[in-house]
């Protein structure tokens, strides 16, 4: 069988994450027939990971190809990918994931069995063990459940561990909007479009990544922003199609999760009940319902990121 799949990992000067998602590519098993390429795109305008992708690709077994995308956004990034490689299936895996050694094949598989356009899989999140009392929540964020059967889903998830047929779910030569660069929710627009136009969606039960979430990252205060972030997609995207009344119905449902969720969190904060964090990542989904409007976005990508590290780097 003539190799068919390329990996694509964007990444923005996380050398040490990057290393290990691409050594986990490079372990995978029963796809040896099937894994054309690795395709390392760098969000960094010093484009810092050229000498080690260089040295990994040196060792490699199968083709690894580093492309440079100095404007940071994730959207870019991913973009720029695609634009890399000609494979006519595309997996995507985050620089801070790792992939068990059958989780191509597992997609794969759950690809063939479904016939989806859009393929997902479970992700366990790994956080620093200094979280306290919020890792088990963390941990939960960060991480994805699903099914424990490969079948076709209603509703897709994030790129982040996901197969996708380029013909059907990658229309254009750049795809992710560009818009959401800073912000993220690249994909959420993507499979939005392709649920329009009668696409389907698969979980593939055993297609495990672990993903591991940065000190930085792994406190209540991000998670509750990116939760924020989160809610406001269904309405955002209801917005962009000018369906005026759906986001009229989003923002209702938003109210009402916002208050009933956010009286239960203040119910637990009161006997210190852990579930509380549950129960704010709740309340914060339904205020970003309600608050969703352009210029009230969180942004965590991009050139925010990229400032961050440069004042980690200065300090």
């Amino acid at each position: 069988m003539t190799p068919d799949v390329a990996v694509i990992i964007p990444t923005l000067r996380r050398p040490e994450s990057l290393e290990r998602a691409v050594r986990s590519v490079l372990a995978q098993i029963g796809v040896s027939d099937r894994l054309k390429e690795i395709v390392v795109v760098d969000n960094d305008p010093q484009a810092s990971s050229r000498e080690l992708t260089a040295r990994l690709a040196a060792d490699a077994s199968i083709a690894i190809i580093w492309r440079h995308a100095p404007r940071p956004g994730v959207a870019t990034a991913r973009n720029e990918g695609l634009a890399a490689t000609s494979a006519p299936f595309i997996a995507f895996l985050d620089d801070d994931e790792a992939a068990t050694s059958g989780w191509l094949a597992a997609l794969l598989d759950a690809q063939s069995r479904t016939g989806a356009d859009a393929v997902f899989g479970p992700i366990r999140g790994r956080v620093p063990e200094q979280t306290g009392w919020t890792r088990p929540y963390l941990e939960r964020f960060f991480g994805r459940t699903g099914l424990s059967e490969t079948r076709l889903i209603d509703i897709p998830h994030g790129c982040g561990n996901s197969l996708l047929v380029r013909a059907t779910a990658l229309p254009g030569v750049a795809p992710f909007s560009t818009a959401a660069d800073q912000s993220g929710g690249e994909d959420d627009i993507l499979f939005s479009g392709l649920k329009a136009r009668g696409g389907r969606f698969g979980w593939a039960a055993d297609a495990w990544v672990d993903e591991f979430a940065p000190a930085h990252r792994a406190t209540l205060r991000y998670a509750l922003t990116r939760a924020f972030a989160y809610g406001q997609g269904p309405s955002q995207t209801a917005a962009a199609a000018h369906d005026w009344p759906t986001v009229a119905r989003w923002m209702i449902i938003g109210a009402g999760q916002t208050v009933v969720w956010g009286v239960a969190a203040l119910g637990l904060s009161l006997t210190g009940d852990p579930r509380r964090a549950d129960m704010l990542d709740r309340s914060a989904r339904g205020l970003g319902k309600l608050f969703w409007m352009k210029g009230l976005e969180p942004h965590f990508y991009g050139e925010r990121e990229l400032a961050r590290l440069e004042r980690q780097a200065s300090s």
